[in-house]
């Protein structure tokens, strides 16, 4: 079930974040993510979010306007269409999207390809000297 965050969900979506940031950006020093740790969790509540929950909490979406700002699974719930589903909910509420994702993220680059999203730009993340592909989705 697709539903809309509460404060309840802080724990469950922030063990996640830090735990998938980390996994799946193993080119980035786990450090980077620990430190910005706080600030994510006081920024969540203040965005629009989206939890997957079946029987707890495995996985979520985050926006600020039509900026996705990340999707995330927890590691066992992987490759079961949970992150398709969260964003097929947010494309049914939104005319246009974009989103950053990291180049060497290439699971996340086709996901996000296979999904519609195009790549409309490149750029470099200032905080990880990391480049970044800028994608934008657009229902026909």
């Amino acid at each position: 079930m697709i539903r809309k965050f509460n404060e309840t969900d802080l724990n469950s979506v922030m063990k996640i974040w830090l735990e998938t940031n980390i996994s799946v950006h193993d080119f980035i020093d786990e450090k980077y993510w620990q430190s910005n740790y706080e600030q994510v969790r006081q920024f969540i509540p203040k965005t629009t979010v989206y939890v997957y929950e079946e029987n707890y909490v495995k996985g979520f979406i985050g926006l600020s306007g039509n900026y996705i700002a990340g999707i995330f699974v927890e590691a066992n719930s992987q490759s079961r269409g949970i992150g398709k589903a969260l964003l097929d909910h947010i494309k049914g509420i939104n005319e246009e999207l974009y989103l950053n994702v990291y180049k060497k993220n290439k699971r996340a680059v086709k996901f996000y390809i296979r999904e519609g999203f195009f790549i409309d730009g490149e750029q470099i993340d200032i905080n990880t000297n990391e480049t970044e592909l800028v994608m934008r989705w657009k229902n026909k």
